[in-house]
């Protein structure tokens, strides 16, 4: 329809209504249906320019350059992937011990960790067709929409495989538990639809012909999926995408480091090991920030102190103008200085400086000095933590006789590390099943825990009070306490005590 045409259109149809009300005819209805048809106009139009200009869900593409190598840690996890792949590569081989290629591999993992990247690199490594979409995107308001396109992305990954002469297809499906939940029994539903034509697709893959289908699926609640999913010979190997490791830290530190100027004074290995728990994602927010940090700062390099802060910003968020009162900075610096306090004299030397800078939702930190990654924890070691955690509420209750809401975090945080300890037997509790313990005798073990050791958390604190007097000034004058002159303070009244 052209311009002029919906400019007569305008002008004509108010005159027309306006002489059939003129002549006494009803015109109500006449103006509800034509409401109703600009409506589903403006509704389907879109959907149709989209489907003319083939921006439908999982449009296909070649596979990008990606490549192994180029995805930092993840070493136990691109070995088990690579040797699912040998299955399509070595596809002779196999059939002579009488195997059946795998038909789904199904990635699941904390979010940031390169589970899109190894599909990516998947279809690279195997030199198939990529065709990737979301699960979001086979969700429509409109019933049998979500599953007239599943249909059509198998379809259209089989045409253009045999069209690029390509042997194999790698169809990855990012947020699979969008459309893979599970069935709870109940009405009948559009996701249900979607995920019953993915079933009988899959269940149509035949291994033998050619092209080979091959499904690759990312999630990071692999719990929410449906059984049917889940059992062999649909998606037949579960593959763990997990946090790197130091060694894989470093390994992706570098890869995003490569584009970037530091300076020789860069210790990446360093930014390693305090960016523990950090995944793939956050890493390269960190090289990001830097590399903005040290544009900021007109800075030619990138240096360490760059660093640093990015790892700051990537924790906890950007610096905040927030202004607050003497009185509110002071309950900070106590806060701060009572966590401090009790994670030097539990672990020593681990305080790398306190600040109160405030940063995000909080308004002030203490920045630790990096560990040996740990994924086995004693009692002993969860006590610990547990007391960090309530230094700085106790140091609050020395000094001002009550605590505040910046306390709620590290209420939190204890109480997650006491519910581990519960669920690993390391409680009076003894081995127990949650489910088969009554709610007050949880709650009685929990309020034994927590008391024992805030009381614990009481006797260093109140031992320390001075260095508390000594480091507040300081704190307050300065905004940032660096670890070397805390532990200055404490090594001072030590002496003092033992003369």
């Amino acid at each position: 329809m052209s311009k002029y045409s919906k400019e007569i259109l305008i002008g004509v149809i108010p005159v027309v209504l306006l002489f059939l009300a003129f002549i006494g005819l009803n015109i109500i209805p006449l103006v509800m249906m034509a409401v109703l048809v600009i409506a589903l106009l403006y509704i389907v139009k879109p959907k149709m320019n989209l489907e003319a200009k083939g921006e439908r869900p999982g449009k296909i593409r070649k596979p990008s350059a990606l490549t192994f190598e180029e995805i930092g840690g993840q070493e136990n996890a691109k070995n088990e992937l690579k040797e699912a792949l040998e299955f399509i590569i070595k596809y002779d081989d196999i059939k002579k011990f009488g195997i059946r290629p795998l038909k789904g591999i199904l990635l699941t993992g904390p979010p940031g960790t390169g589970k899109t990247l190894m599909a990516k690199a998947a279809a690279h490594y195997t030199n198939s067709v990529f065709v990737g979409a979301s699960g979001s995107e086979f969700v429509e308001m409109y019933v049998g929409v979500g599953a007239s396109r599943i249909r059509e992305m198998f379809k259209k990954a089989k045409t253009l495989a045999q069209k690029e002469n390509k042997e194999s297809a790698v169809i990855f499906i990012d947020e699979i538990d969008v459309i893979g939940g599970k069935r709870d029994g109940g009405q009948h539903r559009e996701y249900d639809q979607t995920l019953n034509q993915l079933l009988t697709e899959m269940d149509g893959i035949h291994t033998e012909e050619s092209p080979r289908i091959l499904i690759i699926a990312a999630t990071n609640r692999k719990e929410m999926l449906d059984s049917a999913l889940l059992r062999p010979g649909r998606f037949d190997r579960h593959i763990e995408v997990d946090l790197p490791d130091k060694k894989g830290r470093l390994h992706i530190l570098n890869i995003h480091a490569a584009n970037k100027p530091l300076a020789d004074t860069v210790d990446l290995e360093k930014i390693a090991e305090e960016s523990f728990n950090f995944s793939g994602a956050q890493l390269e927010s960190v090289m990001n920030e830097a590399a903005i940090y040290a544009m900021r700062d007109g800075s030619e390099k990138i240096e360490q102190k760059h660093l640093t802060l990015a790892i700051d910003k990537v924790m906890m968020g950007e610096k905040t103008d927030r202004e607050t009162s003497n009185e509110e900075r002071e309950r900070v610096a106590y806060h701060e200085l009572g966590h401090a306090i009790v994670a030097e004299v539990v672990k020593p030397g681990t305080v790398s400086q306190v600040s109160l800078s405030p940063r995000g939702q909080a308004l002030g930190f203490v920045r630790h000095n990096p560990q040996e990654d740990q994924y086995l924890y004693t009692k002993e070691y969860l006590e610990e933590r547990i007391m960090i955690a309530l230094g700085g509420a106790v140091a609050e209750e020395m000094f001002y006789g009550n605590r505040s809401t910046g306390s709620r975090n590290d209420f939190e945080q204890a109480l997650n590390l006491v519910k581990m300890m519960m669920d690993s037997g390391l409680t009076s509790l003894g081995i127990v099943d949650r489910e088969m313990v009554t709610k007050e005798e949880l709650m009685k073990a929990n309020a034994s825990i927590l008391d024992s050791l805030t009381s614990r958390t009481r006797e260093i604190l109140e031992s320390y009070r001075s260095v508390f007097v000594q480091a507040l000034e300081i704190l307050i004058k300065e905004e940032v306490l660096s670890g070397e002159q805390f532990r200055n303070l404490l090594a001072v009244l030590k002496q003092k005590s033992t003369a």
